[in-house]
């Protein structure tokens, strides 16, 4: 399994935007070339049209809420737009509710709120893309929930130091619920430090190349967490269960709150899980309550993982 890494690509048709950013102007609309000092303001301007804002290297304590348009916010050289610490509506550095949403390159860190689900991004409506982008050392990584049928899309992006149970809810690395679908593709969770890596209420998953490094969590639970039940694929991950755990039970649990959506087919495949050197104890890759039939074929498992367990 491959690290995740930034590709450092810059579409040529970007370069003169980029190349307008000057000192006092960090924020770049790329079909226009207008600077803007803050983030805020070049989401206003853009309104309830489509855009794309290119951001300059730095580190920011700037947040924002997009209400409209489809904007795509894009850091002019991958890994070093850096926004910590600032929360908007005490929820996340970007809320976003408009028609749609992509974030490109962008490195989230550092956020904490009053209830514990201080994330880098929150997507409350529209679909999202979330690509090269990286979630560090904060309450959650991106959170939402929406009764519609969201496409939310996550590629080659890392999530480290998430998650918490201290307040009333847990946290997570990643939290999702929709009517739609979840795909997560070629990205890396680690170091979770509470809840679960993946925690989805979605009908439809696909959770595929990526990373589950659990040998330097803290208090983590659930590599995967299909919460209500789900169909689709998970393949050729790979998965390392640490020792300190508040759920060791099971890698991959499902229905484990509820039978909402179908489950049946769910297909779990050409995957690599084990235990973390010197932790003995014996999971359960899959733990099942829906009751229902999943094809899980072709995954290596280390030595005290069990392959299925059914509960009631």
């Amino acid at each position: 399994m491959r690290r995740t890494a930034f590709l450092p690509l810059i579409a040529l048709a970007l370069a003169a935007p980029v190349a307008a950013q000057q000192a006092g102007a960090p924020f770049t609309i790329a079909e226009t070339g207008e600077g803007f000092a803050t983030l805020a303001d070049a989401v206003a301007r853009i309104g309830d049209r489509r855009g794309t804002i290119i951001i300059a290297p730095g580190t920011y304590r700037q947040c924002i809420v997009q209400e409209a348009g489809f904007i795509t916010f894009k850091a002019a050289q991958p890994g070093t737009a850096i926004f910590e610490a600032e929360t908007c509506e005490d929820k996340a550095a970007f809320v976003l509710r408009g028609k749609g949403s992509a974030v490109d390159g962008i490195v989230f860190r550092g956020y904490a709120v009053n209830d514990g689900n201080g994330a880098g991004i929150r997507i409350e409506q529209g679909d999202l893309t979330v690509t090269n982008s990286m979630f560090l050392d904060s309450q959650e990584g991106i959170l939402g929930g929406n009764p519609s049928p969201q496409r939310i899309t996550i590629d080659r992006s890392t999530f480290s130091g998430l998650g918490q149970c201290e307040t009333s809810d847990c946290s997570h690395s990643v939290y999702l619920g929709n009517k739609g679908q979840v795909t997560i593709t070629r990205s890396r969770f680690e170091r979770g430090t509470g809840g679960h890596y993946v925690k989805l209420r979605v009908p439809n998953v696909t959770i595929t190349d990526s990373s589950f490094d659990d040998t330097r969590g803290s208090k983590t639970n659930y590599m995967i967490d299909l919460s209500e039940g789900s169909t689709g694929l998970i393949s050729r991950n790979v998965f390392v269960q640490g020792e300190d755990k508040e759920n060791w039970s099971g890698f991959i649990v499902v229905a484990a709150e509820g039978r909402t959506y179908r489950s049946s087919g769910l297909t779990i495949s050409d995957n690599s899980a084990s235990l973390a050197p010197g932790v003995d104890r014996s999971p359960a890759f899959v733990a099942d309550l829906s009751g229902e039939q999943f094809r899980i074929s072709g995954n290596t498992l280390g030595p005290g993982v069990r392959e299925f367990e059914r509960r009631k």
